[in-house]
């Protein structure tokens, strides 16, 4: 027998069991046990380690074997109960649990099971008693599940102030600090205080899952993807059974830009539980963005086997691009459009969905009738200041003049790193990032929102107010440097490959091509350029996850098409040629000549490769995830001519602007 006591068995195997090693607890029962067969404490450590290991019917006979031995033992009775409950016999988990709560009143948990064994059977007034025996027990937890009702009853306010007072009267409970985080979660605000009482729960409660996932949440809330993977991976451990934490976590890594892991996530989750349509998707999401458009597209139809009305599922299988709806899901769609009974933001999707169906049969007027239907709803449910945005970009080029950038252009990080790609959603740069990154040094990484987290956070904190642009002229020489360091070091974390180079292809970025030049002087930046009919006509079509919130109004997109014209002519005025313009149109009509320019222009030698860049299999999260994934093809060119008869007002408004343009670009789809 190993030289240790029987107290000091159980507290090894304990210390195992709290570091989620039950294998290790089992051995460490069963090593005491061949010498003490009979001692009912490691009977029951083991039975409880062989349940987290999920075997539980051997779990079943130890404790059987237990109370042979010790057939007063409550707690033995109530372990009984769970494992009973574990493999489905509620009938005799009740018999279990009852028993354990006639030895043992003061039993809490086992009443909290008892309600949950009878609810699941049906028997909800006995339940109903159980989890006021429960409750009861406790003023504490009695309170917290009032207010929760209180919650659940729709009353938000009365809720916080409900939490509020119990922490006053009970500064420690934890599950007070987990509903009242929670609450402002939902709510939306004070997220620096949701993220403070979680923490401090989990500092209080290590072992509390609850409050890990609260916090796990919060973070991701807050942007805090790094820190919010961490807790969520602090849940599954806690409870790896939990179905709902590993869908967490995938979401999370989806996120965080990890398409591999978030993958297996919610592969983990799914097993737990197959009928979450929401996890079906997510999963989908992950798949196509790994390139695995047959696995996605079934994870997609699950989910809307779960859930007919899923209208964002439908518009996921057609954001994939290159897919046609089969006929019987178009009719399901246009059955679906027509109720009364279903949500706004599910009537967008739909109307996305079928603009994408009709376009593909090439019945145009029924595709523009849904695509118009569905941005004219949108629009309605987002903000988006024209005059305010054109204020903004005033001031940029007022503040990053020639003499402003030429005379503070040397100060910043000296490193080439970066490959910048810009300009406007749906206008080739995911083609353009996928001949880059099938260099050999380079490495493409994704829309990093990093440029413009760095604009936002100059002058923050200044106490006169100004803020950027206008807060860069009073940098100091180092803080140039520094900024441009810590783009560096943010950016590290998607650099899995470590290649010498990466691309950046958040289009949003053009407006900050001032300031990358100050932070990042030596850093590569291309416009990725397409006809304004076909960029805006992209935009038009694309129903965006999140932003670009100018794309649902015709009018609204021609004015920030007038505004990234103007602001793309200022650079070129101030800094020539840092910025190359690559039209898509001439890309796709003369690849190898444009991918030499490309090339060129960031310094690199031409290799092959970038020739066969849908040979690439990196992972791709953008809309035009699919296509880049194909050999170059025409058939986008001059899209805007099918609908030519509704674009009036483009004409309008943007048609000096296509006179300007390459004779290749305007004649394309001729």
């Amino acid at each position: 027998m190993p030289n240790v006591t029987r107290q000091e068995s159980l507290s090894l195997a304990l210390g195992f069991m709290r570091e989620n090693r039950p294998l290790r607890a089992e051995e460490q029962c069963r090593d005491f046990l061949l010498e003490s067969p009979g001692c009912t404490d490691h009977i029951r450590l083991l039975a409880n380690a062989l349940s987290l290991q999920k075997r539980f019917s051997e779990a079943e006979d130890q404790i059987r074997f237990g109370l042979s031995i010790e057939p007063d033992f409550p707690q033995l009775h109530e372990d009984l109960g769970s494992v009973l409950a574990m493999q489905g016999h509620l009938e005799a988990a009740v018999e279990s649990l009852e028993k354990a709560i006639a030895l043992q009143p003061a039993l809490r948990l086992a009443h909290k099971k008892l309600a949950q064994a009878l609810n699941a059977l049906g028997r909800k007034p006995e339940a109903s008693e159980a989890l006021s025996t429960y409750m009861g027990s406790d003023d504490e937890r009695r309170r917290v599940f009032d207010t929760v009702e209180v919650l659940r009853g729709g009353d938000a306010d009365g809720a916080i102030e409900g939490f509020k007072s119990i922490l006053r009267q009970f500064p420690d409970s934890v599950n007070a600090m987990r509903h009242l985080a929670t609450c402002y979660l939902s709510e939306k605000i004070q997220l620096e205080d949701a993220e403070a009482l979680v923490r401090r729960a989990t500092h209080l409660a290590p072992g509390y899952a609850g409050a890990w996932m609260t916090l796990a949440s919060v973070l991701l809330e807050r942007h805090n993807t790094v820190e919010s993977i961490a807790a969520f991976k602090e849940v599954t451990r806690l409870e790896p059974n939990n179905s709902e934490s590993w869908a967490g976590l995938a979401n999370a890594l989806a996120v965080g830009m990890y398409p591999e892991e978030a993958t297996e996530a919610f592969k983990r989750s799914l097993a737990l539980n197959p009928n979450i349509p929401g996890v079906q998707m997510g999963y989908g999401h992950a798949l196509k963005t790994i390139g695995n458009q047959e696995e996605a597209l079934r994870a997609y139809r699950a989910a809307i086997a779960s859930r007919a009305g899923f209208g964002e599922v439908y518009w996921s299988m057609a954001n994939l691009k290159i897919f046609k709806f089969k006929e019987v899901e178009v009719l399901a769609m246009l059955e679906q459009v027509e109720r009364n009974d279903i949500s706004e933001s599910a009537t967008v999707h739909f109307h996305f969905s079928l603009g994408k169906a009709f376009e593909d049969k090439h019945d145009f007027e029924q595709a523009w009738r849904h695509y118009r239907s569905g941005n004219q709803l949108k629009r309605g449910s987002v903000e988006h200041e024209p005059l305010e945005m054109q204020s903004r970009f005033d001031a940029i080029k007022k503040t990053f003049t020639a003499e402003f950038l030429g005379d503070k252009g040397d100060l910043g990080c000296p490193a080439r790193d970066p490959i910048f790609i810009v300009g406007l959603p749906r206008s080739g740069s995911t083609l353009v990032e996928q001949i880059i990154a099938s260099h050999s040094q380079v490495e493409g990484t994704s829309e990093l929102p990093i440029i413009s987290s760095i604009g936002s956070s100059i002058g923050r904190y200044r106490t006169d107010g100004i803020q950027f642009p206008e807060a860069v002229q009073n940098l100091r020489a180092k803080d140039f440097r520094a900024y441009g360091q810590q783009y560096l070091e943010e950016a590290e974390r998607h650099r899995i490959l470590k290649r010498p180079l990466f691309t950046d292809k958040l289009p949003n970025n053009y407006p900050f091509v001032g300031l990358i030049h100050l932070i990042l002087p030596n850093a590569t930046i291309i416009n990725a350029r397409r006809h304004p009919f076909d960029a805006c006509l992209g935009g038009y079509k694309q129903l965006f996850a999140q932003g670009q919130n100018f794309t649902y109004d015709m009018l609204d997109l021609a004015h920030y098409y007038q505004q990234y014209h103007e602001m793309m002519n200022h650079w070129y005025e101030v800094l020539p040629g840092k910025v190359l313009d690559v039209h898509y149109e001439e890309t796709v009509s003369d690849l190898e000549s444009q991918v030499r320019k490309i090339l060129d222009h960031c310094g690199l030698p031409f290799e092959e490769s970038c020739l066969r860049f849908f040979e690439n299999d990196r992972a791709v999260k953008t809309a035009s995830s699919e296509q880049v994934r194909q050999p170059i093809y025409k058939g986008a060119l001059g899209t805007w001519r099918r609908y030519d008869a509704h674009l009036e007002l483009w004409h309008d408004q943007l048609g000096h602007i296509v006179e300007g343009l390459p004779s290749t670009v305007q004649e394309a789809g001729l």
